[in-house]
């Protein structure tokens, strides 16, 4: 080779293989900028199956403001817009291979978007669901029915949750772990014990649960192996004239009903920052005023983000 000669490689040149390392570093905001336009190269690159076993949204929150009519919530324009133009680029790189979707806790996803979404990605295992005020049981339902693989969801709190482990029973086989951001009452508990009786791990963290609904669940679900209550405000309800109280330690007859499980995860400790903030937020915890990306937490780690 002669002085001062070098050959010097184009980036288009590189192995795909190489490519996709590299895209593998960037996040869904830099992989959807428009590097698969560069050339044909980048593109089979970009749409290699290794950069889209997972949807990550978790870094998107909606501008809103909530509202007295349905649905409760306003959300910006330029929030939807760059929602659905993210929905759009990534659904068309990842050619269905999407096992894994995370939305935002705070993240307002209408109907359209979310029954768009699980049209181009069939083969979903794992659901980490957003908030609830736009998304309506016709959209949920939908979703879900297409969903056939689903063995993982991840969801706020819901008011009617009938229909929604109905859809679950009938169209998810596989579904076994569980994971409710939000109250857990005795029509809940019910709900599993009827419609998932084979759930395997269930998360209630940070939530109020009922005394009597834990009881449920402990009974009727025969094949749990996994419960978590950690930092949970546990309520039971008292005979009349009296209400209910905050129940500040496990009683023998939850121990023994529980000891069937592999594990059971607990922590109501006056120390604990989490539980001391379950307690301040009345059991429906405001993670907007805490750090960023906390509510991806959970001590089950088949659960956790």
């Amino acid at each position: 080779m002669e002085d001062g000669c070098s050959i010097a490689r184009r980036w288009e040149d590189l192995d795909t293989d190489v490519l996709v390392k590299i895209f593998q570093s960037f996040n869904i905001f830099e992989l959807t900028s428009g590097i698969a336009h560069v050339c044909s190269a980048w593109r089979m690159a970009c749409c290699d199956p290794q950069l889209w076993k997972t949807l990550d949204l978790s870094m998107l929150k909606s501008n809103f403001i909530i509202i007295l009519l349905d649905p409760y919530v306003y959300v910006d324009s330029r929030s939807d817009k760059t929602l659905t133009r993210l929905l759009k680029i990534s659904l068309s790189l990842s050619k269905g291979n999407i096992t894994t979707l995370i939305f935002h806790f705070n993240l307002y996803v209408s109907d359209d978007q979310l029954t768009y979404t699980a049209e181009r990605c069939p083969r979903l295992r794992r659901l980490v669901l957003p908030a609830w005020n736009r998304i309506k049981k016709t959209g949920i339902c939908k979703a879900i029915g297409t969903w056939k693989d689903l063995e993982s969801l991840t969801m706020p709190k819901i008011a009617n949750p009938l229909y929604l482990m109905e859809e679950i029973s009938k169209n998810c086989k596989n579904f076994n772990k569980l994971k409710i951001m939000g109250p857990f009452d005795v029509l809940f508990a019910s709900t599993l014990a009827a419609y998932l009786p084979k759930l395997k791990v269930l998360s209630l963290r940070c939530s109020v649960v009922y005394k009597d609904a834990l009881i449920i669940i402990l009974d009727g679900l025969q094949h749990l192996e996994v419960l978590n209550i950690s930092h949970c405000l546990l309520i039971e309800v008292l005979p009349s004239p009296a209400s209910k109280r905050v129940v500040r330690e496990i009683d023998e007859s939850i121990r023994r009903r529980a000891s069937q499980l592999r594990e059971f995860l607990t922590c109501m400790k006056d120390s604990c920052i989490m539980c001391q903030r379950t307690k301040n937020d009345e059991g429906l915890m405001r993670w907007y005023k805490y750090e960023e990306g906390l509510w991806k937490a959970d001590e089950v780690s088949s659960l956790a983000l």
